[in-house]
């Protein structure tokens, strides 16, 4: 089975398998506490966070480990509000964020805020301009934007937009997710989001990090874990080996961005020759190393994912947070392109070339029965 869905979950990484066992024994007790055993597991936990933040460009102090991405990205937006009232309860998020920025800007909303998502063009990319007009309206309280698009892999000019957030004195929330471990981390952000299965971490863990001088209150109750940023006992292991994976995904990122881009070329190539009305989606250039998502004309995406599936492929379609409900991709809908019969490729470490070409090869046919399934022929 080829597994090409990445952008959901890189597999574990043997570093973060490795440093999970044995942190399974090492770092067990509760890191709250004053015995031996406890120091040696705040120990650990605190050389973790020390090596995240040193990835990021952060102090130590700054950074929290989470449960998940999603609640890294909740606790972001719903921390920084409150400490924004004065100025006001407007929060501006690109049109293609994550389910996760979006349902914290709806709870803002029905909290008596605002929201405005700016517009994307046909290839899934914010106009900076645009983005830095909406940030400088008045009552603006937070900014969020991506580093990369989790459906179609488009590079969004995060740099731009931090340094519009900056002129305008508001908070930049990054998320990281798609990038963390394969490209550098931009400058500029306020509160950054990543998730350590993306990276090849174990899953269940999350990564927050609030740049001092942020205002930052928690939305939850409080509680004296992670600095009151993160409540509940942490899970030390899963922390431990989320950083091991992380360091070991930056140290080989240079290396498999070059080779998985390589493939993404190929695959964006070749596919609009061998089947016919497709539509390749996403910046060709400015993109996430390892996705690439195409649109299949007349069909649904969950019918050629079945069948890619049978052929030995593991695939998504659009967001993994909104496949399963069957409904058309919020992304693929801001950027105006096709939203069935949509296929993500995204290739995880190590994927092979000889992968890649069967893929290709068994693809054509594939779309080819699937259309004449339901009366079209192509």
């Amino acid at each position: 089975m080829a597994y090409f869905d990445a952008a959901s979950a890189e597999p574990l990484h043997p570093a973060a398998r490795e440093a999970l066992i044995a942190a399974l024994d090492a770092a067990g007790a509760d890191p709250a506490r004053l015995y031996g055993a406890a120091r040696q597991a705040r120990l650990l936990l605190e050389r973790a966070r020390a090596e995240a933040a040193e990835v990021i460009g952060a102090r130590a102090d700054e950074v929290s480990f989470t449960s998940s991405g999603t609640q890294a990205v909740h606790l972001g937006v719903l921390g920084t509000l409150p400490g924004r009232r004065r100025t006001g309860r407007r929060v501006v998020a690109s049109a293609v964020e994550h389910s996760s920025v979006l349902a914290a800007a709806a709870a803002n909303e029905r909290d008596g805020g605002s929201v405005e998502l700016v517009g994307v063009g046909r290839t899934g990319r914010v106009d900076p301009a645009e983005f830095g007009a909406a940030v400088a309206a008045e009552g603006t309280a937070l900014a969020c934007l991506q580093t990369a698009n989790h459906e179609v892999g488009t590079l969004q000019p995060v740099a731009e937009a931090a340094e519009a957030c900056r002129a305008a004195g508001v908070p930049l929330l990054v998320d990281a997710a798609q990038t963390l471990g394969r490209l550098p981390v931009p400058e500029g952000w306020s509160v950054l989001a990543a998730s350590a299965h993306k990276w090849g971490g174990p899953a269940g863990v999350g990564l927050l990090a609030v740049r001092k001088g942020t205002r930052w209150r928690s939305p939850l109750p409080e509680d004296e874990r992670e600095r009151g940023r993160v409540p509940g006992f942490e899970n030390v292991p899963a922390a431990v080996a989320a950083v091991a994976a992380l360091r070991a995904a930056v140290e080989e990122s240079e290396r498999e961005n070059a080779r998985l881009s390589a493939l993404v070329d190929r695959v964006r190539e070749t596919v609009p020759r061998v089947v016919p009305d497709v539509e390749v989606v996403g910046e060709p250039a400015l993109r996430a190393p390892h996705i690439v998502t195409f649109s299949c004309l007349y069909v649904p995406g969950e019918a050629i994912l079945t069948e890619l599936d049978r052929a030995g492929f593991s695939v998504s379609s659009g967001s993994s947070c909104t496949a399963s409900t069957l409904r058309p991709s919020h992304v693929l809908e801001a950027m105006g392109v096709l939203t069935h019969g949509n296929v993500r490729v995204s290739l995880p470490r190590g994927a092979s070339a000889a992968d890649v070409d069967r893929f290709l090869a068994v693809l054509p046919d594939i779309v080819r029965r699937v259309r004449e399934s339901v009366g079209v022929r192509s």
